[in-house]
């Protein structure tokens, strides 16, 4: 039986199994997807596992998406742009460091008919997935990125890799069409300490459960368009599940109900 599994600390509101493993009966494949508290201290060892073929592939969640690229052996395209993985894999007697969040950004907005092309965006938060955000609204033709963070240095550290980004102090608010939380504030129901007093945008969160944070909940309340990150985490996963099975599975309603 094949193991699988997604690393992060903290790993609880994760619903990669559910989705993973729906994947896996409905495709008849011997294998199991959990889900596994790490500290950084854990990380080289797990991978090893994966190098000695004890498990089959890693997804990879905060704060870790950066933190183990120093233990692979090759690096795809988008994770040498975005310094970001978030799916681990064995090819020959490599161990392969992909980012799926990428193209999972991309389509989810493709799916919600979220056309980013000439607009502004505004991001909030520096962690690990925006470098793939960036890249993603870059190829689509996004007009204007505005970066914020409450520690400049990590936003500066993303502007290195992106030079087309402005960063904003934390408060500062500009001129937007889109605000991007991706941030981890919300995941335990609390907020955003941001004022955002604005009507007819789009709210976006990467966060998808809950299915609602607070960040979500202001801005439908002040007549705004919300979007959770949960086509995002469905298109990610959908892509890590193809390239260690070998399989696309479907997004259909199933899928969807399974997350809500």
């Amino acid at each position: 039986m094949k193991k699988y599994f997604v690393i992060g600390n903290p790993i609880s509101h994760s619903l990669s199994p559910e989705l993973h493993n729906f994947w896996i009966k409905k495709n008849n494949i011997n294998a199991l997807y959990k889900k596994i508290k790490l500290e950084e201290s854990d990380l080289k060892n797990f991978i090893d596992k994966l190098r000695n073929d004890e498990i089959h592939g890693i997804n990879v969640t905060v704060p870790f998406k950066n933190k183990v690229i120093k233990y692979l052996d090759k690096l795809s395209l988008e994770v040498e742009t975005t310094n970001s993985v978030n799916t681990i894999y064995k090819s020959g007697n490599d161990i392969i460091g992909h980012n799926t969040d990428v193209a999972g950004f991309e389509l989810g907005l493709r799916h919600s008919k979220i056309n980013v092309l000439h607009k502004s965006v505004f991001i909030l938060g520096a962690g690990g997935v925006v470098s793939s955000i960036i890249f993603s609204l870059l190829s689509m033709g996004c007009k204007k990125i505005y970066l914020t963070n409450r520690t400049i240095e990590k936003a500066e550290n993303i502007k290195n890799k992106f030079d087309e980004v402005e960063i904003l102090k934390w408060g500062e608010i500009p001129d937007f069409d889109i605000v991007i939380n991706a941030t981890s504030v919300g995941l335990k129901g609390d907020s955003l300490d941001l004022v955002l007093n604005v009507k007819d945008k789009i709210f976006y969160d990467v966060i998808y459960n809950p299915k609602e944070t607070q960040f979500l909940k202001e801005a439908k309340k002040n007549g705004n368009k919300i979007e959770n990150g949960k086509f995002m985490f469905i298109y990610q996963a959908n892509q890590s599940f193809s390239i260690w099975n070998n399989v696309i599975p479907k997004i259909d309603d199933e899928v969807l109900k399974i997350l809500g």
